[in-house]
């Protein structure tokens, strides 16, 4: 049995989470609108479980132990701070509002396509 590093798994982490983040605009390209928001809340949170991996060596769980982790290091690093308002922005407007409930609005295209932003900031704070 082979055992992966905590670094290689946050690596692994960032790559998904770029793929990810590319099918949903692929998704957004193709009009599905809430499938997109859907893909770029799963690529937010993946990147924030690589950071939390990255910064405290535990993998979140659930979403719950996910935002949980991000305002612990929140506590502890004000570069991790600046991700807390784009982290609950993309959980309740592309997650909640866009994808389950259908609500679209005008910024929905522009928090799909800064997801990017997010990943690269939470990457770059992983020293990756």
């Amino acid at each position: 049995m082979t055992t992966v590093s905590a670094r290689d798994r946050v690596v692994a982490l960032f790559t998904d989470t770029r793929e990810v983040h590319a099918q949903a605009l692929e998704r957004l390209e193709q009009g599905d609108i809430r499938d997109a928001a859907e893909k770029a809340w799963r690529a937010t949170k993946r990147a924030t479980d690589a950071l939390i991996l990255a910064g405290a060596g535990q993998e979140p769980e659930t979403t719950a132990m996910t935002t949980e982790g991000l305002l612990a290091l929140s506590r502890t690093s004000s570069n991790a701070e600046t991700l807390v308002g784009r982290y609950f922005t993309r959980i309740s407007y592309l997650h909640g509002s866009c994808f389950y409930d259908g609500i679209c609005g005008p910024d929905t295209e522009r928090r799909i396509r800064e997801t990017i932003e997010y990943i690269d900031a939470a990457e770059e704070l992983t020293g990756g």
